[in-house]
């Protein structure tokens, strides 16, 4: 409960003094955030001389002092810890909430990806497996609207990844979207820095066609760069086909995707959307994820990013990715 003390002459006008105490208890509730009925205004009545020459008491006549200084803002309530339980339990109540940097403004790149890191230990912590990484913002395009020139990373988990044939279970997300992928199975490890995209795509194993489902936990969608870092990009499931292919036989670039709703053509792309070649893309994760003390390791499913933008799912919904090579993948909800 706020407390304030004030001092006055002594056989003021009783409604002199009544309408000065008001005015002490409404400017500090408004400086304190406090309700005005928990402000408490002790009065002291005083002596004339005890004050100094030219001291007067503010009256209803009076012109009104200036608006009080801002309150030194509270120390912020986020933290590493506190932003990762906040999106997980967003996640886990299938809510979206508001974007952290709206109220954590110290939340910036490497702070995120320290929330991203606390995720990922909870979810290991209760029985999940990481499987992988995946890569956002491969879309030159989208880059340059960010400030960014590498795609960002993110990490994929078993429990992510959905069987084929299986519809989309609705209920398990907040608002999904899916987009098609080139995704690589890696055969060696991958370590940075310095990794050329040739010295990337000779690390690949396998190479197949694949949808991902994202689900941002902030309300529609809207987030800062540090915001969708630390959500882990947004991941939420994973789909990959069947058919698999040395990616030496193929040219990335030139792989050619239709995506289709319902059997109505929604999108079309190429593996050049994705950083130019999807190995590109893959030797910037690589780099970036060297800066963090990380790396991608052999058997890791690679989701190298989006090639057309992502499309909203809804209830009912047949969505098809046909690859040039890579086969078709189609995924009902």
């Amino acid at each position: 409960m706020p407390i304030v003390q004030i001092s006055i002459v002594k056989g003021r006008d009783r409604g002199a003094i009544t309408t000065c105490i008001k005015e002490v208890a409404q400017t500090v509730a408004r400086t304190l955030g406090a309700p005005l009925a928990s402000v408490r205004v002790m009065v002291n009545e005083m002596e004339p001389d005890f004050f100094a020459v030219g001291t007067t008491l503010k009256s209803e006549t009076q012109t009104p002092d200036a608006a009080p200084a801002a309150p030194t803002p509270p120390t912020t309530r986020w933290t590493i810890d506190s932003a990762a339980r906040h999106l997980l339990d967003a996640e886990a109540d299938r809510r979206d909430v508001t974007r952290i940097t709206d109220e954590w403004s110290e939340l910036d790149i490497p702070t995120g990806y320290l929330v991203q890191e606390a995720i990922i230990r909870d979810k290991v912590a209760n029985g999940d497996t990481v499987v992988g990484v995946k890569l956002g913002l491969t879309s030159r395009a989208k880059q340059k609207r960010m400030g960014i020139d590498s795609p960002l990373t993110a990490v994929v988990t078993q429990r992510m990844h959905l069987p084929a044939g299986v519809p989309v279970d609705m209920s398990r997300f907040i608002h999904p979207r899916i987009e098609p992928e080139i995704v690589f199975t890696m055969k060696h490890d991958l370590r940075g820095p310095g990794v050329t995209a040739d010295a990337a795509m000779a690390a690949v194993g396998e190479v197949r066609a694949g949808f991902e489902l994202i689900d941002s936990r902030y309300k529609d969608f809207s987030f800062a760069l540090p915001d969708v870092i630390a959500d882990n990009a947004s991941s939420a499931g994973f789909y990959i086909g069947d058919i698999a292919h040395d990616p030496a036989d193929l040219d990335l670039a030139l792989e050619a995707c239709i995506v289709r709703i319902n059997g109505e053509v929604v999108d079309t792309a190429t593996g050049a959307a994705v950083q130019g070649h999807p190995g590109e893309a893959l030797a910037l994760a690589a780099n970036s994820l060297a800066a963090r003390g990380q790396y991608i390791k052999a058997g890791d499913t690679v989701l190298t990013g989006g090639m057309t933008d992502a499309v909203f799912v809804n209830a009912g919904d047949e969505i098809s990715a046909q690859f040039t090579n890579l086969g078709s993948i189609v995924v009902t909800a």
